[in-house]
């Protein structure tokens, strides 16, 4: 996405709700270098979620991944508890809602958060599964909400899909997702609202599988854990699912499209889920691949994967032998 939005130089992020997500954005945030305002309406909860945020800075710091000079310290003075809401507010580029996933809960406070909110700063919310348009349809502003969800914990998984509603405005896209590339995030964007936007959906297909075949007898808990720990998911810390089958194929996706996908479609249809891979969809992700590798850089690409696959085994052999 081309940015057309002049983004502050010193931006301050407001956090709303200061549990696990909150404390991890604080992480993130301040670790970017940015300011942050941190705010919980609960007793006591800002001063446990400040001990987590600097033990987590601590980890951070022993693996050599703070990039501030100064470090724990540095960071730690980046984030500011407040204990009034309209305080916590004032002056944000981005205000972020961290609170459990309740509908009416969030769409009360974000209505609250919308009235007191500058004009002019986008308003964001955690949310792992609920359309934006379903918390944000009520309030003032709502042109400038949207949802941004981490992957968790968001300090390590450094992923957060960019959700708008069909009312949000690009501008308010481009202040979301260009603070989150500042603090080091990698934005994807969900072009339209879907329950559990791309992540989740992904890794509820996996998990309804999982739960049929351990339903089935077909293998256990325990081995499906290791054939995606040891197989699909070490696989896919390199490379996701669509580059794994075109460098896994002589010929590339299409190749793996035309071998695999009748026996893809009968799998999902004993499923109840019939979605075959159409020629015109086929076409589209082998275009979208052709784009990204030319087939005269596939043999490259393979060499750099396997290369990459061995440190991270020797990576992996070190960690399980601690």
């Amino acid at each position: 996405m081309t940015t057309t939005v002049q983004l502050p130089d010193d931006p301050i992020i407001s956090l709303v709700g200061a549990g696990t997500i909150g404390m991890a954005w604080a992480v993130v945030f301040s670790t970017g270098g940015m300011r942050v305002k941190l705010y919980d309406s609960q007793p006591g909860a800002l001063e446990t979620t400040l001990d987590k945020a600097r033990a987590r800075l601590g980890d951070l710091a022993r693996h050599g991944l703070i990039p501030q000079d100064g470090g724990v310290e540095d960071a730690m003075a980046l984030i500011e508890p407040v204990t009034d809401l309209g305080e916590a507010l004032d002056g944000a580029s981005l205000i972020q809602e961290n609170v459990p996933e309740f509908v009416d809960l969030k769409r009360d406070l974000l209505a609250q958060v919308a009235e007191l909110a500058p004009e002019n700063c986008a308003i964001a919310s955690s949310t792992s599964f609920i359309e934006p348009s379903r918390i944000f349809d009520h309030v003032k502003g709502r042109e400038r909400c949207l949802v941004l969800h981490p992957g968790n914990p968001p300090f390590l998984i450094r992923v957060v899909e960019v959700v708008p509603a069909p009312f949000t405005s690009p501008e308010a896209v481009e202040i979301g997702a260009g603070l989150m590339a500042r603090a080091g995030m990698a934005p994807v964007y969900v072009n339209k609202e879907v329950e559990g936007f791309v992540l989740n959906r992904l890794q509820g297909a996996l998990l309804r599988e999982a739960y049929c075949l351990v339903r089935d007898g077909v293998t256990s808990v325990e081995d499906i854990d290791r054939i995606v720990r040891d197989g699909l998911g070490f696989r896919w810390s390199l490379i996701g699912p669509f580059e794994s089958v075109d460098l896994g194929t002589r010929g590339g996706i299409a190749g793996h499209a035309e071998r695999m996908g009748p026996s893809y479609e009968r799998q999902g249809a004993e499923r109840g889920q019939h979605d075959p891979w159409t020629p015109d969809l086929v076409e589209k992700v082998v275009a979208a691949r052709r784009a990204i590798l030319p087939l005269d850089k596939w043999e490259e690409r393979g060499a750099w994967r396997d290369e990459g696959l061995m440190r991270l085994l020797r990576t992996k052999r070190d960690i399980n032998n601690g």
